[in-house]
């Protein structure tokens, strides 16, 4: 088989391996694709070496929540292609990286825990080495139910992992955490904060930093508006846009996508319906790859330099 750019651009999205791999790889299986791929994942461990400075910015957001309703974790486990997110030896390390973080201290370093004789760190190294793509256990989180409170912890996730949502819900009592519109609540209120995406659970939450930098925008606009009001006037017009961020930021101000009803006033419904209290005691969202610089590759740039050498 002719070796040439089309066969080296082939190889390279089969296995995400280096160009310079790639070239190395074609000629010594003089060109056949298969013998090519099988000897990239011989050279696996050096391959994992070179993939430590990789971005891996796809993979899996998944979650879970105890048979008893108390806890709900959820894991973030990122891989460099959505090709490979689908792979069912990554697909199962996430379901082992989420196993082992529902059992973790809360707060420990997910990748120094235990994962059969190994690491969940090593375990990822050597299936970095084995698939061929940088893969890591980005971040963990769990949400609980204090011991001796009453409450309900519940998980969604949307799109297949691009999402996870966990939330906690406190109750006055046992009886309301069973209770099916608090049931129905909390699920539906995973839904919304995987589409709203809330900054903080109330106001008084968002950091002075955060709110000084978000006034600064609000004086900025009014001093670009092509009909200037009076300085005067500002501090009435900046306080009626905070009340606005604040009601796209604060998920107890935020109207549920499912409902349009305010979730704190929902809250307030439920308590009347159950007889106690029913708050919102925290949640977590992740969103895939948010927050990780996506690196954009110049293929054209690659052949040429290749091509050159």
């Amino acid at each position: 088989m002719a070796i040439n750019a089309q066969s080296i651009k082939e190889l390279r999205e089969r296995t995400q391996a280096p160009m310079g791999d790639c070239k190395s790889a074609l000629t010594e299986a003089d060109g056949d694709m298969d013998k090519a791929i099988e000897i990239i994942i011989k050279k696996g461990i050096v391959k994992g070496a070179k993939r430590a400075g990789a971005v891996a910015s796809e993979g899996e957001v998944r979650a879970s929540v105890s048979a008893d309703k108390r806890h709900a974790t959820v894991v973030e486990v990122n891989i460099q292609t959505d090709f490979s997110a689908r792979n069912d030896t990554f697909r199962a390390f996430v379901g082992d990286a989420l196993a082992v973080a529902e059992k973790a201290p809360l707060g420990s370093d997910l990748a120094t825990a235990k994962l059969g004789d190994a690491t969940v760190g090593d375990a990822a190294v050597a299936l970095t080495a084995k698939i061929g793509e940088k893969i890591a256990v980005r971040r963990w989180d769990r949400v609980e139910i204090a011991d001796g409170a009453q409450g309900l912890a519940h998980a969604y996730v949307h799109m297949g992992g691009k999402i996870g949502v966990v939330v906690a819900l406190s109750t006055g009592t046992a009886e309301a955490a069973t209770h099916a519109d608090v049931v129905a609540f909390a699920d539906e209120l995973a839904m919304h904060i995987a589409a709203a995406n809330p900054l903080v659970l109330k106001r008084d939450e968002v950091t002075a930093d955060a709110v000084a930098k978000q006034k600064e925008i609000f004086e900025g606009q009014l001093r670009e508006d092509p009909k200037p009001k009076p300085e005067a006037a500002w501090p009435k017009i900046i306080e009626g846009k905070f009340n606005k961020w604040f009601s796209e930021t604060a998920l107890l101000e935020q109207e549920s996508v499912v409902n349009q009803q305010q979730i704190g006033k929902q809250l307030d419904a439920l308590s009347k319906a159950t007889g106690t209290t029913v708050s919102i005691a925290r949640f977590v969202r992740y969103e895939r790859g948010e927050g990780i610089e996506k690196k954009t590759d110049d293929f054209a740039a690659e052949v040429a330099k290749m091509a050159a050498s």
